[in-house]
């Protein structure tokens, strides 16, 4: 694991060049806690649907990254019920989202210095839910979002990875997973990809990646024609 420290001035990008210099096909980035900071509409609306279910609080921590229906599967006893619990709590994250969503800092830069099929964000959200949010904080999204909606297995399984990979072409070994959390972190290195971690949600401790910084305003995505490099921000 690499952490990033500030350098002399006058550097130039290939004195600054992170991952050794590799050049990635690609680059997908977690949503939340990652492009954008949804923990209190997150909380608030777990909240409300865990007193609707009979759901200890207790049971709600340390699943940052995994999908709703994961969650809901080892929470909710009645299997009969797990159906209409995952459509209450998106219901609830939904309405929640218009007034709860911020933007990252370097989350707005980050996506517009990379081109059509050099991006995506591959999220453990619903995709009405992901819209929702995207929608709510003014992002502009990649062409590419895969949602939990999309895959049979979330985060930590590499499913998410390589679906996203497949939609651009790219080989997951020539791509780079940008997330916040242990979950996602766990699925980009077993789909092969190469790791950037922000410590926005969880302590660099606790993040298990190739490279670890404060947030996406401290590197830089520098497209070429042969690919994206990643440069520390001067």
């Amino acid at each position: 694991m690499t952490s990033l420290d500030a350098g002399p001035a006058g550097r130039t990008d290939a004195d600054d060049a992170l991952f050794g210099g590799a050049v990635f096909d690609a680059v997908l980035f977690d949503m939340d806690g990652t492009l954008v900071d949804s923990t209190r509409s997150v909380q608030r609306s777990w909240l409300e649907w865990a007193g609707e279910y009979d759901v200890p609080l207790d049971r709600l921590t340390g699943w940052h990254g995994v999908p709703a229906k994961q969650i809901i599967a080892t929470v909710v006893d009645d299997p009969a019920r797990h159906v209409e619990a995952l459509a209450r709590i998106e219901a609830l994250e939904i309405e929640d989202a218009a007034g709860g969503i911020l933007v990252l800092p370097g989350a707005v830069e980050a996506l517009a210095a990379l081109p059509a099929g050099r991006a995506a964000v591959v999220t453990s959200c619903t995709r009405l839910l992901a819209h929702a949010r995207i929608a709510a904080a003014g992002l502009v999204a990649p062409d590419v979002v895969v949602t939990a909606t999309d895959v049979r297995h979330g985060k930590p399984d590499p499913e998410p990875v390589v679906l996203w990979a497949a939609r651009l072409g790219a080989d997951p070994a020539r791509c780079l997973v940008v997330e916040d959390a242990p979950a996602g972190l766990q699925a980009g290195r077993a789909a092969g990809a190469a790791t950037l971690a922000v410590v926005t949600t969880h302590p660099a401790a606790e993040l298990d990646a190739d490279v670890v910084v404060p947030s996406l305003a401290d590197v830089r995505f520098v497209t070429g024609p042969d690919g994206v490099r990643v440069v520390a921000a001067r």
